[in-house]
C-alpha cells in the first residue's frame, strides 16, 4: 500500500526539507546528474514527488502515487501517472532511463519496484537509484531519529551492498556508482564508489540481450 498520506498531508513541509538543506539538494543532485544519459533519451522518474529532481534534471514524465505532490509536479511541466512503483501504469519497454530519487525508502518491495522498472526499459536501457545509505553516519541518524520524522517513520532504509543484491536480482547488470554528503566535506565532492558518502546514487544497465 502506498504511503501517500504524510505527503499528501505535509507536501509543503517535505519541499521546505530541500529550501533549507540547499547544500545538501545541489550535491545529490549534481550526483545524479553525472549518470543520466543523454538528453535526448526518454526517462521517467518514479517517485516524482514534486519534481524537486525530474525538473532541474530535465525529465518530463514520472510516476507518483500521492495526488498533493503530483499537482506541484504538474504545475512545473511535468507530466504524472498516478501509480506505484511495483505497479507502474506504463507499457514494456518504452524508456530509455528510470529514475528513482528517495524512494526505495518508501516502496513496499524494492525488488518489484526494481524488476517493474526493468519491464518499461528498453533493451540497453538504465535505471539509477538515488538513496541514503543505511551503513551512513546520516543513515544511521535517520533510522535512530525515524520514529521522530514524518516522513520517516515507515520508512525501510537500505545499504550500498543490499540495493546492488535487489539490482542484479532484477536483472540489472554493470553498476556504476556515485557517492556525495561525505562527512567533513564543505566541498560536497562526488566521487566514485561508496562507503564514506551518505547519499549514493548507483546506475545499473538492462542488458541488450536478456531473457
Amino acid at each position: 500500500m502506498a504511503k501517500t498520506d504524510v505527503f499528501d498531508q505535509f507536501s509543503d513541509a517535505y519541499d521546505e526539507w530541500f529550501d533549507g538543506h540547499a547544500d545538501f539538494y545541489k550535491a545529490e543532485l549534481e550526483t545524479v546528474r553525472m549518470l543520466m544519459p543523454s538528453a535526448e533519451t526518454r526517462g521517467i522518474e518514479v517517485g516524482v514527488g514534486s519534481g524537486k529532481f525530474a525538473a532541474p534534471l530535465g525529465i518530463r514524465e514520472g510516476v507518483e502515487p500521492s495526488v498533493k505532490m503530483a499537482e506541484k509536479a504538474e504545475r512545473l511541466g511535468i507530466h504524472v501517472h498516478s501509480g506505484i512503483a511495483e505497479n507502474l501504469p506504463l507499457s514494456n519497454e518504452g524508456f530509455g532511463f528510470v529514475l528513482m530519487v528517495t524512494t526505495i525508502c518508501f516502496v513496499d518491495d524494492i525488488l518489484l519496484s526494481f524488476k517493474e522498472a526493468f519491464r518499461v526499459l528498453k533493451p540497453g536501457g538504465c535505471i539509477i537509484v538515488g538513496f541514503v545509505d543505511k551503513e551512513s553516519s546520516l543513515g544511521r541518524h535517520y533510522e535512530e531519529k525515524r520514529n521522530q520524522s514524518k516522513f520517516y517513520k515507515d520508512a525501510s532504509f537500505f545499504s550500498t551492498r543490499e540495493v546492488l543484491t535487489y539490482l542484479s536480482k532484477a536483472g540489472f547488470v554493470q553498476p556504476e556508482i556515485k557517492q556525495t554528503l561525505i562527512p567533513g566535506d564543505r566541498k560536497m565532492t562526488v566521487l566514485d564508489g561508496y562507503g564514506k558518502g551518505a547519499f549514493i546514487a548507483v546506475k545499473a544497465s538492462k542488458g541488450a540481450h536478456h531473457d
